[in-house]
C-alpha cells in the first residue's frame, strides 16, 4: 500500500515506516545467520570459513546494487513527493534498465574470476574450493538480487515498507527451510546453501512483481518499462553510482579487513564471520531506520515541507540512538550464548573459535552507538541529496578502520582488538560530518 509521508503525525508516520524495515532487515539477517549455523553445525568450521571467506566479495557486488537502488529511490520518493508522476514513471523504467543491464554484466565477469578475486583476500587454500563454489552460485542469481532490490526499492519510495517484508519473511523461511533440505538432507553442503540463497531471492522478486501488478498501479508500466531517457542518466547516475560507491567503498574496505583476517588462520576466520553476523544485527537495523530518515526527508522536500523535514530528523535520531541502547546491552549481557549458537560444540576449534568470537562482542556492544550517530547524519544527508558527503565520509570510516587493522594485526593482537579499529572509523565518520551539519543549521532551527 502506497502511504504519502508529506501527511499526519511525524512521529508515527515514520516508526510505522521503519518498524517494517527493522523486521525486514532482522528476518534478512535470521536467514543470513542461518547459512552460517547450519554450514557450522552439518558441515563444521571449514565450511563456516568458506562462506566468511565468500561473503565480502559476495557483499562488495550485491551492496553495490542495492546501493544503487537506494540512491535512485531518493529521486522516485522526490518525485512522488512532488506529484510529477510522468518524471517518476520514466525515472523508474531508467533505474531498471540501467542496474539489469549492470547485474548480468557483473556475474558474466565474476563467475569465471571467482577463483582468483578470492585468492586476492589471502584466502586459505584448504576452503579455497568451497568458498569459490559458494560465490559461483551466488552470481548466477546475481540478476534476482537487482530486480528484488529494485522492486523494494520503489514500494518503499511510495511509502510502502510493510509488502517488502511479508514477502522477506514468506523468502526467509524458503530460504531455511531450503538449507535444512539440502544441506542437512540432501548433504550438498556448501552448494545447498548457495542454492537456497538464490532460489528465496527468485522467489521474493516473483512475489513482488505479482502485487505490483496487482495493487500499485502507479508501478505497472507495461511497455513503459523499455523506455529509457537518457536525460534522465545522469541524475540516475548521481544518486546511483554514489550510492553505490559508497557501499562498494564499505565492502572494499570489509574486503581488505578479511584478508587481514585470512592470513590469522581457520579459526579467526570463522569467528570473524560468527562475529560479523552479530554485528549484522546491530548495523542494518540502524541503517534502514536511517534508510527510512531518508525516504520521509525526500518526500517532504519534494513537497515542500521544511518544518515535517526538520522533525522527522530529530526523531529518526530518537530512532537510532533507542534501538543501539537496547541491542547494545542485550549483546554484552549474552555475548557467549549468541555467539555459541553458531558453532557445533564437538567441532575441534570449538573453544579457540568462541573465545575470540565473545572477546570481541564483549568489546564491541557499548560502542554501537557511534555508529547510531553516524547513520542518522547520513539519513539526513541522503534525504537531502547529498550524496557526496555520505560517500565521503564513508570513505574516511574505511580508511581509518583498516589502517587500525593492519596495524593491529601487524602487532600481533587478538581478533577482538578489530573492535578498536571501528571505533577509530567511526570517529572519522562524525569528524568528516558533523561540520558539515552545521552548515544545514538554518534548516534545523528554522
Amino acid at each position: 500500500m502506497k502511504r504519502d509521508m508529506t501527511t499526519g503525525p511525524v512521529f508515527s508516520t515514520l516508526i510505522t515506516f521503519t518498524v517494517p524495515l527493522i523486521l525486514g532487515n532482522l528476518l534478512q539477517l535470521m536467514y543470513n545467520a542461518a547459512d552460517s549455523v547450519i554450514a557450522g553445525n552439518e558441515i563444521g568450521s571449514a565450511a563456516l570459513a568458506a562462506i566468511g571467506a565468500a561473503a565480502p566479495v559476495m557483499n562488495l557486488v550485491v551492496l553495490f546494487i542495492s546501493g544503487m537502488c537506494l540512491g535512485t529511490g531518493i529521486l522516485v520518493s522526490v518525485e512522488y513527493g512532488s506529484g510529477d508522476n510522468a518524471r517518476m514513471e520514466r525515472q523508474l523504467s531508467t533505474i531498471l534498465l540501467t542496474g539489469a543491464a549492470f547485474s548480468l554484466t557483473v556475474s558474466a565477469l565474476m563467475i569465471p574470476l571467482s577463483g582468483p578475486v578470492l585468492r586476492l583476500t589471502q584466502v586459505d587454500e584448504s576452503v579455497m574450493p568451497l568458498a569459490r563454489q559458494y560465490l559461483q552460485v551466488i552470481f548466477v542469481g546475481l540478476i534476482f538480487t537487482f530486480l528484488y532490490n529494485f522492486l523494494s526499492s520503489a514500494l518503499r519510495a511510495l511509502g510502502d515498507s510493510r509488502t517488502p517484508l511479508i514477502f522477506l519473511a514468506v523468502s526467509s523461511v524458503v530460504n531455511v527451510l531450503g538449507d535444512l533440505l539440502l544441506v542437512k538432507a540432501f548433504k550438498m553442503g556448501v552448494l545447498g546453501s548457495a542454492l537456497a540463497t538464490v532460489f528465496s531471492q527468485a522467489l521474493s522478486v516473483l512475489l513482488c512483481a505479482l502485487y505490483i501488478k496487482r495493487h500499485i498501479p502507479a508501478l505497472c508500466l507495461g511497455k513503459k518499462w523499455l523506455r529509457f531517457e537518457r536525460s534522465l542518466l545522469r541524475s540516475t547516475l548521481g544518486y546511483g553510482f554514489t550510492s553505490a560507491m559508497q557501499q562498494a567503498c564499505l565492502q572494499m574496505g570489509k574486503l581488505l579487513i578479511q584478508s587481514q583476517v585470512n592470513a590469522m588462520g581457520v579459526a579467526a576466520a570463522a569467528a570473524f564471520n560468527v562475529v560479523n553476523r552479530v554485528d549484522d544485527f546491530a548495523y542494518t537495523p540502524e541503517q534502514n531506520i536511517a534508510h527510512a530518515m531518508s525516504t520521509f526527508l525526500a518526500q517532504n522536500r519534494g513537497a515542500g515541507k521544511e518544518s515535517r523535514v526538520r522533525e522527522g530528523f530529530k526523531k529518526g535520531l530518537i530512532l537510532e540512538f533507542a534501538y543501539a541502547a537496547i541491542l547494545g546491552v542485550v549483546f554484552f549481557l549474552c555475548a557467549n550464548p549468541i555467539v555459541s549458537l553458531f558453532v557445533n560444540r564437538e567441532d575441534a576449534m570449538w573453544g579457540e573459535v568462541t573465545g575470540l568470537a565473545v572477546g570481541y562482542v564483549l568489546l564491541i556492544s557499548p560502542m554501537y552507538l557511534l555508529p547510531a550517530l553516524t547513520n542518522g547524519l547520513q539519513g539526513w544527508f541522503r534525504g537531502m541529496g547529498e550524496m557526496k558527503i555520505t560517500l565521503l565520509s564513508t570513505f574516511m570510516n574505511m580508511v581509518g578502520r583498516v589502517l587500525a587493522v593492519m596495524f593491529f594485526a601487524g602487532q600481533g593482537y587478538p581478533l577482538s582488538s578489530f573492535a578498536w579499529a571501528n571505533l577509530i572509523g567511526w570517529i572519522l565518520m562524525i569528524a568528516v560530518e558533523l561540520p558539515i551539519l552545521l552548515k544545514h543549521r538554518h534548516r534545523l532551527e528554522a
